[in-house]
Formats: C-alpha cells, sequence, structure tokens
C-alpha cells in the first residue's frame, strides 16, 4: 500500500523536531504536526536554555546516555547552522561543609557518565572564577553552557523541509488508528481538517503525551504512564549579571533546583523551583520572590531583593509525583504496547532539551525495522 508520508510526528518541540529530522535523514518522508501556531510553544520554549553535561544521572540510564551524546551531538549542530550559543560551563557549588559530599557523589557519577573535563575545585579555587561566590567546594563541568533554543528548532525544521519533509502548525493530532496491513491512518484537526496515512508514527507532544497515546486505537490504557505537572518560576535579575558561569547548589529532590544562568543577551536569571499543580497555569506569583532570595544568598550572598521581578514559568512532564523516585525517559516501542511502527515517548522532561538529538536518533533507530 502507498502511504501520504513515511512517518508522521506528532509534536513540534525541540525533541519532535529531532525525531523528524533523524527519520529525515534516513531518507523517509516526514510529517511533523503542531497544535499550536508555531513551532516550540509547549515545554521546549519555557525552560533554562541549558546544554547540560550529563552529571546527574543513574548508571546506564536513557538520561545519562542520551544527554552526554545529545549534548556532544548539540554543539556540532549549532555550529554546523551557525545557531548562537556560549559554553559558560558550570560550578555545582556546595555552600556549606555538609554539601560537599553531595558534590562529590555528583563528581563520582559524572565521571561514570563520561563526562569530560571536570575539576575539583577548592572554594577559594571557585570564588577566583566567580568572585562574589559562596562556595565551600565546587565541581567545574567546563562543558555546560547556554543556547538559543528556538533557533535550534528553526534549525531542525530546516533540515525536515530540505528533505522534502512538511512541519505543519495549527494542526492537532485528533485520533490514529493503525491499519490492517500495517501503517496508520491520523485524523488531524484544525482549519483544514484531514486524515493522513503513514507507515510509522513517532508521538513527542510533552504535556500532551498521555492523552495523544490514549487516542492512538489498540493502546493499552495500563501501559500509559501517570502523568503530573511539575511546575517551575523564573525571576529575572536587573542591572549586571553577578557571574559568567552557570552556577548550580546540589538537586533538590524531583529536580535540579533553582539555578543562575546569564542568558545569550548578558541578563542573569534564576530558576525553576518546582511545585506540582493540577493544571497548567503559567503565572508567576511576585510574592515567591521572598522564598527565592532566601534560597538564592546561600550561593550568593548579596542578592538584592529589589533586583529580581517575575519573569515566566515552565512546566515539565514529569512522571514521579512529590516524594516518588525520578523516572527515566520512556520510549515505548513495540515492545511495551504491541504496536508495529509507532514509538511513543513519555516524561521527556530535563535533560530533554540538551537530549533532544540523542533522542531523536534513538527514536529512527527503533524504527529501522519496521
Amino acid at each position: 500500500m502507498s502511504f501520504d508520508f513515511d512517518a508522521t510526528v506528532v509534536g513540534a518541540g525541540a525533541v519532535g523536531l529531532a525525531c523528524g529530522r533523524a527519520l529525515a535523514r534516513r531518507g523517509l518522508s516526514v510529517l511533523v504536526l503542531e497544535e499550536q501556531p508555531h513551532i516550540g510553544q509547549g515545554v521546549s520554549s519555557r525552560n533554562s536554555e541549558v546544554i547540560h553535561g550529563g552529571l546527574y544521572y543513574p548508571t546506564g540510564s536513557l538520561k545519562a546516555r542520551f544527554c552526554v551524546e545529545g549534548r556532544r551531538a548539540l554543539y556540532a549542530f549549532l555550529d554546523s547552522h551557525k545557531v548562537d550559543y556560549r559554553r559558560c560551563g558550570k560550578l555545582v557549588v556546595a555552600t556549606e561543609a555538609a554539601e560537599v559530599s553531595r558534590i562529590e557523589a555528583i563528581f563520582a557519577q559524572a565521571v561514570t557518565n563520561g563526562v569530560e573535563n571536570l575539576e575539583h575545585l577548592t572554594g577559594a579555587q571557585a570564588r577566583t572564577l566567580e568572585p562574589e561566590l559562596n562556595a565551600h567546594a565546587a565541581i567545574l563541568s567546563p562543558e555546560s553552557g547556554v543556547f538559543d533554543s528556538h533557533g535550534y528548532m528553526l534549525a531542525l525544521q530546516g533540515e525536515i523541509e530540505d528533505a522534502g519533509g512538511s512541519v505543519v502548525v495549527s494542526a492537532p493530532f485528533e485520533r490514529a488508528a493503525p491499519l490492517p496491513g500495517g501503517g496508520f491512518t491520523a485524523r488531524v484537526g484544525g482549519e483544514g481538517a484531514t486524515e493522513v496515512t503513514s507507515r510509522l508514527l513517532v508521538t513527542a507532544p510533552g504535556l500532551s503525551a498521555q492523552a495523544v497515546a490514549a487516542r492512538i486505537e489498540g493502546y493499552p490504557a495500563d501501559r500509559i504512564p501517570a502523568r503530573h505537572l511539575g511546575k517551575g518560576v523564573y525571576f529575572r535579575l536587573t542591572g549586571a549579571a553577578p557571574f559568567d558561569r552557570l552556577i548550580y547548589p546540589p538537586p533538590i529532590p524531583g529536580a535540579l533546583g533553582t539555578h543562575y544562568r546569564r542568558d545569550l543577551g548578558g541578563q542573569g536569571v534564576f530558576g525553576p523551583d518546582l511545585a506540582y499543580v493540577e493544571t497548567e497555569d503559567y503565572s508567576v506569583d511576585p510574592a515567591e520572590r521572598e522564598e527565592f532570595v532566601r534560597y538564592i544568598r546561600r550561593f550568593w550572598p548579596n542578592v538584592q531583593a529589589d533586583r529580581l521581578t517575575p519573569d515566566y514559568a515552565g512546566i515539565r512532564p514529569k512522571l514521579h509525583g512529590p516524594g516518588e523516585v525520578q523516572p527515566d525517559f520512556q520510549l515505548h516501542g513495540r515492545e511495551v504496547h504491541g504496536i508495529d511502527g509507532l514509538v511513543a515517548l513519555f516524561g521527556i522532561e530535563s535533560p530533554g532539551l540538551t537530549s533532544s538529538l540523542a533522542i531523536g536518533e534513538a527514536v529512527a533507530g527503533m524504527l529501522a525495522h519496521d
């Protein structure tokens, strides 16, 4: 049977576009569907734009593997497409003696994960690099950075389209069903509602992952993981940025915690914190500033509250609730749901942006023989 496309990808965020690119690079015709009027308006537009080194993630996990592989591929991609970035490095800081053992454990994990060029620093050495920093000790990860995530996604879209594929916005995925002889038919809503057929189907819609999977005929409901929404807010600093490098205290349960970055425009930004919510609420309560100041003062004693202004919020598509163990990325193939030619992605939160090229390659590899 002939299909409209070889592969349909649901979701035009960084991961969906990276999946589309990986499939297009294998000579497949690709359709990427996005319900919003522009690409990258979901999780991909509400993050820290940090390129993670790969320090924290458990040995053998997809997060550990994809973060390191994805980071290496990402810098090469940004260079080749002339997308702006700054490999500024990261300091993971023990702000008191009690935290030293925690950052030493992070160092050991990072070495196991294959992260390059790590250094142990004393507090004095860390302050030589960043004079305003409060540090009892620190880890320096020179491979970490910040980048223009939207420029990156536009470059991914360009590669898909250069290969003859299509990225269609304002095109919500409504449902899909496997075809008797293999492949899928998908119903696409919006102004030009239609049905399309493809041999392969990939779902990478971020916060909508569970809802999209539930709209695929034959997807076992008991194989769709529970969804939890982890909200994080950011505050922006007016005036001069205090640090050049990324500054991270030890992680909090379930997330990396409130950290500092100097963005590509030269401004300091702090966040995200973590609060579990029931709905997609992107408001930022100015009253949270007091808690931010208390937390930031641990590593930047000179922070002034009146220089912090509410900025934006993001929501992570978490697979765990408060107090639960943070799980790995989930890439569901035929062995999970029993449907040929389908890969469904769940829980692609941090370090999903850094990992996106590696995730795309893994998904394309899973589908190579379908």
